[in-house]
């Protein structure tokens, strides 16, 4: 045992299960959790932000770019509050994202006495946006909560968890009993039954397709290995993206695998809700569906498939990797077809959305394989989830269904920081980059060479062309008075440039990545073409 405060408590606790970064705002009830982390000098890092919303989605980007734990921590009441959009878009994602907040005296929690930063239940706002949340009632259970709190972290579904610690406890010193981290999570067993039903059905199929979420983003090799046997095209969906590097003719992209979806007999889902297929392309017909999922939640949420599989797709991939090699007969190579595919459904791409995809090439060709691309919500955004090829998984970071606008810029910079040898490029459009700009004080504080390129149509453009076409062009809070961003982004101490064609963005982005710190470069966006009805096509079989 050794003697100690409640925060030195929290912040050996956290350390120990290896957390080495952490992004945080500090205040009064936080203050002996942020004097407890000056304690432990260079054991951790921390780095402050511009505005509660910022250290959320730097401790996002941080973990979805890596799979590690992002951990941030902000004061209680508005602090919390401010991080909620982050914690949704951690939970839609999946990203496994440690939330570590303040409370009011613990004599004073649930009296109403209006004290600073004080809200009804915060407990309850918590575990409605995580998968777990918890109080330490007191210094000696900090290093059981934290150790729980990491257990929901690295096993399951990984989403974000909360921990509270009113600041009375935080500050109390008493003898603390440390644990060590622990080593051995457990995976669900392997139903050996049914890999064995899903190995039959794959086997014997003539048109299966592998379709592939976050929850498969370990599985690469594997998954790539089963597809080469059954020939199967492999779809990513947004989180999924590069699990399967789209240099492999398998892999293919959405709007491919919704034209194979069509006469597709078995479908292979593996850490996927499988959203758009079974909900707009229709299941009808004699498709099987094959689901592979950690959560058994997820499994039956959106309909039952034919074949559940619980468990973890690092040991569930594999396993049908052995089963159907065994009975799998030996499949003709489908590259001339699927290459063939590819190829026309580029060249209907640069047809009906030429705008968007020339951005979409020239941001690719600047990018190194590894480097990491971050979605936002824009025209070149939108388009890029069925344009954009990506080489390796964690390359290609997004909302998820969350569709949180404003992200982009703080999910890049903890990117970045976790990624420091890496090429880390944000997208954004004028109305979102202003939800985070701010952060760009943070970028260049600590010399975060992320690169932000800003589409600039002065308006809400999704929202304004729905006015447009939908409701007789009555256009309502939709236009944007901006600042010159090439001025702004120099007044933080970022490099600052103007692009106002693809080509030159082309000569710019090479110099982008070079610099020291931070820079932003401003598009000049005009109308493009509307993409949703082509990036979202609808039922091409019966509905199931």
């Amino acid at each position: 045992m050794t003697r100690m405060t409640g925060g030195q408590a929290l912040v050996k606790s956290i350390i120990a299960h290896g957390v080495d970064t952490i992004f945080g705002l500090p205040g009064v009830q936080l203050d002996w959790f942020f004097n407890a982390l000056h304690d432990e000098g260079n054991n951790i890092r921390v780095i402050n932000s511009r505005h509660e919303q910022g250290v959320a989605y730097m401790a996002h980007g941080y973990a979805q770019s890596t799979g590690k734990v992002g951990a941030f921590a902000v004061v209680p009441g508005p602090g919390v509050l401010n991080t909620t959009a982050a914690l949704s878009t951690s939970w839609a994602a999946n990203v496994p994202v440690l939330c570590v907040t303040g409370q009011i005296p613990s004599a004073s929690i649930g009296r109403g006495y209006g004290q600073l930063h004080e809200i009804p239940d915060q407990l309850s706002i918590l575990q409605g946006l995580t998968k777990s949340a918890a109080r330490i009632n007191h210094p000696t259970d900090a290093p059981a909560k934290v150790a729980e709190a990491f257990r929901q972290l690295r096993t399951g579904r990984p989403q974000p968890v909360a921990l509270e610690m009113p600041l009375d406890q935080l500050a109390g010193a008493c003898n603390v009993d440390l644990l060590d981290a622990a080593t051995d999570y457990t995976h669900p067993p392997v139903d050996e039954d049914a890999v064995a039903g899903a190995a039959k059905l794959l086997a014997g199929a003539k048109a299966p397709m592998v379709f592939v979420g976050s929850g498969a983003v370990d599985s690469g090799e594997a998954i790539q290995a089963l597809a080469e046997i059954l020939q199967a095209p492999v779809i990513a969906n947004r989180t999924g993206r590069g699990i399967v590097s789209n240099r492999n003719y398998l892999s293919m992209m959405h709007l491919e695998g919704h034209r194979l979806w069509a006469d597709a007999d078995v479908v292979l889902a593996v850490g996927t809700r499988l959203q758009p297929a079974r909900m707009n392309w229709g299941t009808g017909g004699d498709l099987k569906i094959i689901h592979v999922d950690i959560d058994p939640v997820e499994i039956k949420r959106i309909a039952t498939p034919d074949v559940a599989i619980v468990g973890d797709a690092q040991d569930i991939v594999p396993a049908l990797v052995d089963a159907v090699a065994r009975q799998a007969p030996s499949r003709a190579s489908r590259e001339d077809e699927l290459m063939a595919l590819r190829g026309d459904v580029h060249a209907m791409l640069l047809d009906r959305l030429g705008p968007q995809m020339s951005w979409i090439k020239v941001i690719r060709e600047a990018l190194d394989d590894d480097g990491i691309f971050v979605d936002e919500l824009t025209q070149v955004g939108y388009v890029s989830r069925v344009a954009m090829p990506v080489y390796q998984p964690r390359k290609y970071l997004s909302s998820a269904y969350q569709g949180t606008l404003g992200c982009g810029l703080g999910v890049a910079i903890g990117a970045k920081i976790a990624n420091p040898d890496r090429q880390v490029l944000s997208i954004n459009g004028d109305g979102g980059f202003m939800y985070n700009v701010q952060e760009l004080a943070t970028a260049a504080k600590y010399n975060v060479n992320v690169v932000a390129i800003v589409f600039v149509d002065g308006a809400y453009g999704n929202v304004r062309r729905m006015q447009e076409e939908l409701y007789d062009g009555r256009i309502i809070a939709s236009d944007l008075q901006n600042p010159d961003f090439v001025k702004m982004a120099g007044s933080f101490g970022c490099a600052a440039y103007r692009a106002d064609s693809p080509d030159e963005l082309a000569k710019v982005l090479p110099n982008a990545f070079k610099e020291a710190g931070p820079a932003v470069i401003e598009v000049p966006f005009p109308k493009t073409p509307d993409p949703w009805p082509i990036i979202i096509p609808r039922h091409n079989r019966p509905s199931g």
